[in-house]
C-alpha cells in the first residue's frame, strides 16, 4: 500500500479476496468456510478502538468461528469508512525507488491497463501467510490420496473416516489435527520435524518423527513408525514473498518472531521510506499489527523522528539478539509482549492492557497442555471493556455448527 506524505491514516488492511459475500454484501475469502474455530482467545486480538462488545453488543465466548471474527473485522472496516480509502481490482506489478521516491506499476483489473504512479512511501502490509511452502519427499508424486497444504483447508468433513497425515508441529498443525478428528477422520498420524507438539491427544491421533517416504498409501516415519494413509495435509509454513518489489528492497527472512533489518519491527533499515507491517511469526495479532500501523503513520507524518544509523542498527540488533534465545512459549509471550508495548508507547494508539493479554496467553498456553480438547471452552476478560467472555453454550468438541447465527444463540 501506497501513501503520498499528505496523507493521514490510523490503519492498514490488505484483503484478497476471492468468492462469496458476506451480509453487507462484501465478497468473502474462500479461506473463511466451515469447520475453522479461532485457536487462540479472541480478547488477546481485540482492536484497542473497536471491542467484540461493542460490535456484538454483548460480550460473546473467548473462541469465536471464523465467520464471527471475519464480522468483527469487517464492521471495524465500515466504522471507519475504510473501503473508499482502498483501491480494489489493483495489482501492483513492479516497485522501483529512485530519485529519493518510489515508482509503482500496477494492473487496474476492471479496465485491464497498466498505470504507474510514484509516491513517497511504500509500507508493504500484505501479510505472509499466503504462499505456502511445499516441502518434497520420496514417493509423493505417485502417492494415490490427496496431499494438499493447511493452506487449502476448507472442509474436515472431507476427512471423516479416512486416514490423515499431518506434518508439521506448530498451530496449523494442531488446528488441523484436531478439526478432523472432532469430525470423523479414522486416525490422526501428525509427524514433526525438530520437537512434538506433546499435548495428551485423544484416542485416534498420536505424534511421530518426521515423515522419510510414502510408499504407495503407505508413510513411513524416520522412527519406524508405518501409517496407511488417504490424505496428507502439509502444515509446513509459508514464504515472505514479495514479486513486487526488486531485489534491494525485499524484505529476506525465515518465519519468525523478530524478522532482521526491520527497526521496530517495521521500517526498513536500507530504505526509512520503505515500512513493512505484519512480517513477524505471532502470537499478538490485530492489536500488535495497530501498533505498527500507527508507529509507520507517526513516521511518515513526521512525528516520530528516527535517530541515527548506528542507533537503528543496535536496536535491530538488540531485539534480534533477544529473540534468539527464546526457548518456549512462555518467553516467546513475554518477547512479544514487551515489543508490542514499546511500539504502544511510542504512538497514541488508544490504551489496551497489553499485561492482561500477556496473562491470558500465557493460561491459554497451559490449558492446552491441560486438555488440548477443551481448551476452546475457557473464558477471558477484554483487556479493553473489562467484560468477561461467557462460556459458550456447546463445548467446543460437539459443536458442530460454526456459523455466525448458531454461534451467538444463547
Amino acid at each position: 500500500m501506497c501513501f503520498d506524505k499528505q496523507d493521514d491514516w490510523g490503519g492498514l488492511w490488505n484483503y484478497s479476496w476471492r468468492t462469496g459475500s458476506d451480509q453487507y454484501g462484501d465478497p468473502i475469502p474462500n479461506s473463511m468456510y466451515r469447520y475453522l474455530w479461532s485457536n487462540g482467545p479472541k480478547e488477546c486480538l481485540e482492536f484497542a478502538d473497536y471491542s467484540f462488545d461493542e460490535h456484538f453488543g454483548q460480550p460473546i465466548p473467548s473462541f469465536p468461528p471464523r465467520e464471527v471474527l471475519y464480522d468483527y473485522i469487517l464492521g471495524r472496516v465500515k466504522k471507519g469508512n475504510l473501503k473508499n480509502k482502498i483501491k480494489f481490482n489493483t495489482t501492483v506489478t513492479n516497485v522501483t525507488y529512485s530519485n529519493d521516491s518510489f515508482n509503482l506499476t500496477y494492473r487496474d483489473k476492471k479496465n485491464d491497463t497498466i498505470l504507474k504512479e510514484t509516491f513517497n512511501y511504500v509500507v508493504v502490509s500484505t501479510g505472509h501467510f499466503s504462499v505456502p511452502f511445499i516441502p518434497e519427499y520420496p514417493g509423493m508424486k505417485s502417492f494415490p490420496g490427496r496431499i494438499m497444504h493447511s493452506h487449502d483447508f476448507r472442509d474436515a468433513e472431507e476427512f471423516r473416516g479416512k486416514n490423515v497425515i499431518v506434518l508439521g508441529s506448530s498451530y496449523s498443525a494442531e488446528d488441523v489435527a484436531l478439526q478432523c478428528h472432532k469430525y470423523g477422520a479414522k486416525s490422526v498420524t501428525i509427524g514433526y520435524r525438530h520437537n512434538p507438539m506433546g499435548f495428551k491427544w485423544p484416542k485416534g491421533m498420536k505424534e511421530v518423527y518426521h515423515l522419510d517416504r510414502l510408499e504407495g498409501n503407505k508413510a513411513i516415519f524416520k522412527d519406524g513408525h508405518e501409517q496407511e494413509a488417504d490424505a496428507i495435509i502439509l502444515c509446513t509454513g509459508y514464504l515472505h514473498h514479495f514479486p513486487f518489489l526488486t531485489e534491494d528492497l525485499k524484505l529476506q527472512t525465515h518465519n519468525r518472531l523478530y524478522p532482521p533489518k526491520l527497526y521496530k519491527g517495521v521500517v526498513w533499515e536500507n530504505n526509512h521510506k520503505l515500512m513493512y507491517l505484519g512480517m513477524q511469526d505471532q502470537f499478538h495479532t490485530f492489536n500488535m499489527f495497530d501498533c505498527q500501523a500507527w508507529f509507520a503513520r507517526d513516521v511518515i507524518m513526521g512525528k516520530i523522528t528516527l535517530p541515527s544509523e548506528t542507533e537503528i542498527k543496535n536496536d535491530i540488533n538488540k531485539w534480534v539478539s533477544l529473540e534468539e534465545k527464546l526457548e518456549n512459549p512462555d518467553q516467546m509471550i513475554d518477547f512479544q509482549t514487551e515489543y508490542t508495548k514499546e511500539l504502544h508507547s511510542l504512538s497514541d494508539y488508544p490504551k489496551i492492557d497489553f499485561e492482561l493479554i500477556r496473562k491470558h496467553f500465557k493460561e491459554w498456553e497451559h490449558h492446552k497442555v491441560e486438555d488440548i480438547m477443551t481448551y476452546r471452552n475457557k473464558s477471558f476478560s477484554s483487556p479493553v471493556t473489562g467484560s468477561i467472555g461467557p462460556v459458550h453454550h456447546t463445548p467446543w468438541e460437539t459443536a458442530m455448527d460454526d456459523s455466525l447465527k448458531t454461534f451467538l444463540n444463547k
